[in-house]
């Protein structure tokens, strides 16, 4: 009554499963792929308004912060004597002139001391898990890092003058870190690995941590930003914006600071949440969060995939762009304190 069908002999019958399952595949990609960049709210489009007053200061102020550290120190390394020292010094008086009690934590390096400093606006306590806002205050060696990083410094410094006298939630710690350059770099002697495996160490409660990471230099030329493969396809080719950068752990935390940025300021930004290993996504302080289950993001002018001086002697003072650096202070300022202050 019926018969069997061999379905393998039903022409084209492979080439039918294969193309499905090619199908399938590229869907499947293109699925991952969205949910990896696609962002809350949209990127600002448009003129820039004129600077407000409180810009304008933080301007300034970052300008001061960047000459001192590029120019008047320069080369901050552990190749060249007292460098190191010489900037933590300047670190911790501005901290100190803000008002706020600074730790030095020493670790040894190759027979050498070297620290990270830290001061803490301590919280109200009534929401649990600090927030850690940092950036590496070393340079490569035979440079002097005007944009990487003496702009993540001098923005988590103004940071700190901003936030000082702010009544909030949470505890947030302000973090320079020591090594973060090569050949400290992902290593166990990088400062950012020491202090987070300490936080971990002690128990100590991380809700969302922020590496501010070479924040200087944007570029409104059509083809002055390249990405990692496939990235392309889905971010603007000019320069001009803010990017904010985590893994897939990280994802709810990239997404909601996107969206307060976005909320809060007229200025250009894009986030992502990709793998570690891609190539970028991982470079900078946060990476040491991530290996000790914290969540963590990295704000940044995306550095080499921009920024044509990247790790070179001519990363200097007049390559940073202060008035848009302060912008994304001005906004990074009002992700901190919403972060801060949720449940």
């Amino acid at each position: 009554m019926f018969e069997s069908v061999d379905l393998a002999s039903r022409p084209n019958w492979k080439l039918r499963v294969t193309c499905a399952t090619i199908v399938l595949v590229l869907v499947a990609v293109l699925v991952w792929l969205l949910r990896m960049t696609q962002m809350p709210l949209r990127s600002y489009v448009g003129p820039l308004s004129p600077l407000t007053a409180e810009q304008s200061g933080i301007r300034d102020r970052l300008s001061s912060d960047v000459n001192y550290l590029s120019v008047t120190v320069g080369d901050r390394s552990m190749e060249r004597a007292g460098s190191l020292q010489r900037t933590t010094a300047y670190i911790r008086e501005n901290l100190q002139l803000a008002g706020y009690a600074v730790s030095d934590l020493p670790y040894q390096v190759g027979g050498q001391q070297v620290s990270n400093l830290e001061a803490i606006l301590v919280g109200s306590g009534t929401a649990q898990g600090a927030v850690v806002v940092g950036a590496h205050y070393d340079s490569v060696a035979g440079t002097v890092g005007a944009n990487d990083n003496a702009t993540g410094v001098a923005a988590t410094l103004e940071l700190a003058r901003l936030m000082k006298g702010s009544h909030l939630r949470k505890t947030v710690r302000f973090l320079f870190f020591v090594n973060e350059e090569p050949p400290y770099f992902q290593s166990e002697n990088m400062g950012s690995r020491v202090y987070a495996r300490h936080l971990r160490h002690e128990n100590v409660q991380v809700s969302a941590m922020i590496s501010l990471e070479t924040i200087g230099f944007y570029s409104d030329a059509a083809g002055s930003q390249k990405y990692p493969p496939v990235l392309s396809l889905f971010y603007p080719n000019r320069g001009n914006f803010i990017g904010f950068v985590g893994n897939p752990e990280s994802r709810d935390l990239v997404r909601r600071s996107v969206r307060r940025f976005r909320e809060s300021t007229p200025f250009p930004s894009e986030g992502v949440a990709a793998p570690s290993e891609w190539p970028g996504v991982g470079w900078s302080d946060h990476w040491s969060f991530w290996q000790e289950n914290y969540r963590a993001i990295m704000i940044t002018d995306t550095a080499v995939f921009r920024y044509p001086y990247y790790h070179t002697p001519h990363d200097t003072f007049d390559k940073v762009d202060f008035d848009k650096a302060a912008r994304v202070v001005d906004g990074v300022h009002r992700l901190v304190e919403t972060l801060a202050n949720e449940p």
